[in-house]
């Protein structure tokens, strides 16, 4: 089961970054300007946030399982139409079509691995859906790039559309737990489920480390996304590297950052078995990370080209080193029983970042021709995420779902007028 939701994110993200590896062939065959090019980068994430909290939702109510393969047979069709578009305007329908289909993800695979994985194999869990999602990236810009030098970008959005839909087949006999097996017999057992199914949205809004959490997430994806969207754009215009050339130094950018995060949640998961603070373990790799990413973000900019490929390496490495915690943190706070409403707030907030990175880096270097002032952003955005992890988000631990509720119960039958 979490190597086949780790292989659903790979998709996804193979198929979300099909467009920013196209960008400079798309921009000319289209004629788009730098600003309409950046809106439909960031036209995923409008629907994508929109969806998030409704789909998380319908994977509590329906099934996180059943709700995953239709996300993945609704963004495997829209990647294919892609092929067809011929102006600005059908692109934008199919992005929004995409990110409508790809606000399942996350919700999803988080519902899935807290309902089935024990607390202290997460880190391992998370390592390994990182490795997928991350991943994607370095095999879709590679092969995309090269396929795009080769052939047509029309051509690679139909061999991976349709390459998407075979993952259903597999994913018909998974079996998922009702809860997670615990076989270490020094960790807590599993919580018992709240009745009526799971802590209501209205109790997750009010827990500070949902908004600590989540403004870490919205941080940390700012730099992501702005990479991800502009990387291959700013390599081939403003660095004057070829489609091959681009393809080849991205990809190898995105296999450290998912071979990190893959080495990050085994690592993390030894500190834990070794009765170590996971708290301390997951705030200090979250802080390390914005940390060097501010000085990552300013040495992309004004180091010459080996400099330049240098710092992008650092970024990755230290950005697949933070990933497992992104969602592993919210699914030890919110437990099994909460861990898809909780992460479909929790990364609502998150993507939010895809739609301001890449909209707002269009109008940057539309209005200056140039990437300093992006690069200068992103490494801002940076350090208010290093507030957000260490100070902001309280320690990590689960939450009492039916204590919290039986004391706010308690509470307003208190206070209620006699």
């Amino acid at each position: 089961m979490v190597l086949l939701v780790a292989a659903a994110l790979f998709i996804n993200y193979i198929d979300r970054g099909n467009l920013a590896t196209a960008a400079p062939l798309i921009q000319g065959d289209l004629h788009l300007t730098p600003g309409q090019l950046g809106i439909l980068l960031s036209a995923f994430y409008y629907t994508y946030v929109l969806g998030m909290v409704p789909l998380s939702w319908v994977a509590e109510r329906y099934g996180a399982k059943l709700v995953l393969a239709a996300g993945v047979a609704t963004w495997s069709i829209a990647t294919v139409l892609v092929a067809f578009s011929s102006s600005f305007y059908s692109l934008l329908a199919l992005r929004l079509l995409l990110g409508l289909a790809e606000s399942a993800a996350f919700p999803c695979a988080s519902k899935l691995l807290a309902q089935t994985v024990e607390p202290r194999r997460l880190g391992v869990a998370n390592g390994v859906m990182s490795f997928g999602y991350l991943l994607g990236p370095a095999v879709g810009t590679l092969l995309g790039g090269l396929l795009m030098s080769a052939f047509s970008w029309r051509s690679v959005f139909v061999v991976m559309g349709a390459a998407s839909l075979l993952w259903l087949w597999p994913w018909r006999s998974v079996v998922v737990g009702a809860t997670p097996v615990v076989t270490d017999t020094t960790a807590p057992p599993p919580p018992v489920p709240l009745a009526g199914g799971g802590a209501s949205l209205g109790l997750i809004f009010r827990q500070r480390a949902l908004w600590g959490a989540a403004l870490g997430l919205f941080s940390a994806n700012y730099s992501f996304y702005f990479v991800l969207a502009w990387l291959p754009f700013y390599l081939v215009k403003e660095r004057g590297f070829s489609m091959a050339d681009m393809a080849w130094t991205a990809s190898w950018a995105y296999l450290l950052n998912a071979v990190f995060a893959l080495l990050s949640g085994w690592l993390t998961d030894r500190w834990a078995k070794s009765g170590r603070s996971v708290s301390l373990a997951y705030k200090s790799l979250m802080a390390a990370n914005h940390l060097v990413g501010v000085a990552c973000m300013a040495a992309m900019l004004i180091l010459p080209v080996k400099g330049m490929i240098a710092a992008l390496f650092v970024y990755e490495v230290w950005a697949g080193i933070a990933s497992p915690g992104l969602f592993a943190i919210p699914q030890i706070i919110a437990g099994p029983h909460a861990a898809a409403r909780w992460v479909g707030v929790h990364n609502c907030v998150g993507a939010m970042a895809g739609i301001i990175a890449p909209a707002l880096t269009g109008l940057l270097v539309e209005a200056s021709g140039r990437f300093s002032a992006a690069f200068l952003c992103a490494a801002g955005v940076s350090l208010l995420g290093l507030l957000a992890w260490t100070v902001i988000l309280p320690k990590i631990a689960p939450i009492a779902w039916d204590e919290l509720a039986a004391r706010r119960k308690t509470l307003a039958t208190a206070e209620a007028p006699i």
